[in-house]
């Protein structure tokens, strides 16, 4: 099944359908795909990161949750395929896929999908609309990056903190000098390094294509990347797509703050889910470079727009009294695009 989540979209498969060796079935979906080749011509892919993505379902094994979901990133111009990261915009079709496949039973008007994520070992709560018994992608809901309305999916995350770093904070510091420039090292979901944008010499607000032409800017980048992810537990990251970089300015639209986003070497055209959760977090930091520029809602449940090139994401994050983040939600929307056989 091809389906849209969020601002990514990509191939769904039962893992019954696909090899159980790990080599064969990655030579499968590099064949799906049409990688390695920039174009993808010779696949499904569409040749870009946020549409070379795979969703692996399976029923689980666990008391507390329905489905296990392994998200496989396959590359687009090497021949690469990847479970070193989560993805929460593919997370949002998970829970419809399940319905539809039968893994899930349907439980009223909203079904709610508890997803166990192979990748990281955490565990979201997908609702589900699903009027007269089967699944609507039909809605009102309304995310930036895709045009038009659907079904709202409400997308709930267990303890997140962290998923692959082992701490939300992997060296213990809101704030780390490296390279000369002040970071904050993060996994509230998504391994991510936060930092101003001005001190890379840009002002945030430059658009993707500019800075993918930037080779200055990415290689600074890419040093800095590869320094940062040996402190955050993530070992030589230089075959890794995390972390990711996340360049921060004020808000110009109302919301949190504004980001640039590079996934790792491509500048995304939105923000992925948990990085904006990451980043969200990390706004919630005093030392934090962000925090010295980021617009902060009052109370314990913070609703907080991080804007990115093309509008912004919400994060919900629910606080104690200390404003240490408890739980951190998700709005998002999924569509079924295509449900048949590929060769």
């Amino acid at each position: 099944m091809w389906m849209r989540g969020g601002t990514s979209k990509g191939g769904y498969f039962l893992a019954s359908d696909l090899p159980v060796d790990e080599g064969a079935r990655d030579a499968l979906l590099l064949r799906v795909m049409g990688s390695p080749d920039a174009r993808q011509i010779d696949g499904m892919g569409g040749a870009s990161p946020l549409t070379s993505k795979v969703a692996v379902i399976s029923p689980s094994a666990r008391d507390d949750c329905d489905v296990d979901y392994l998200f496989l990133q396959v590359f687009v111009d090497r021949a690469l395929v990847s479970d070193a990261q989560n993805c929460g915009n593919i997370l949002a079709g998970v829970g419809a896929f399940a319905i539809e496949r039968g893994l899930v039973s349907v439980a009223g008007e909203t079904t709610d999908v508890r997803i166990f994520m192979r990748n990281t070992g955490q565990v979201a709560t997908a609702g589900i609309a699903t009027p007269g018994g089967k699944v609507s992608y039909a809605g009102a809901e309304a995310i930036d990056g895709v045009p038009g309305t659907a079904a709202a999916v409400p997308l709930v995350f267990d303890d997140v903190a962290g998923s692959m770093c082992g701490a939300l904070l992997p060296t213990g510091n809101e704030v780390d000098l490296v390279e000369g420039v002040e970071v904050t090292l993060i996994d509230n979901g998504m391994p991510i390094v936060v930092l101003r944008a001005a001190d890379m010499g840009i002002s945030g607000y430059e658009t993707p294509a500019d800075l993918d032409a930037d080779e200055g800017l990415k290689a600074r980048l890419e040093v800095l990347r590869l320094a940062c992810g040996k402190m955050m537990n993530l070992g030589d990251v230089t075959e890794k797509s995390v972390p990711k970089m996340t360049m921060v300015a004020s808000a110009r639209h109302g919301g949190a703050f504004m980001t640039r986003s590079f996934i790792p070497h491509r500048c995304h055209d939105t923000i992925g889910v948990f990085a904006a959760v990451s980043a969200a977090t990390a706004a919630l930091l005093p030392a934090s470079p962000v925090a010295t520029i980021a617009t902060i809602p009052q109370g314990a449940r913070k609703v907080m727009a991080v804007e990115h090139p093309n509008g912004a994401t919400a994060c919900v994050l629910e606080c104690d009294d200390d404003d240490r983040v408890q739980k951190a939600g998700m709005m998002r929307t999924a569509r079924k695009l295509f449900d048949g056989m590929i060769f």
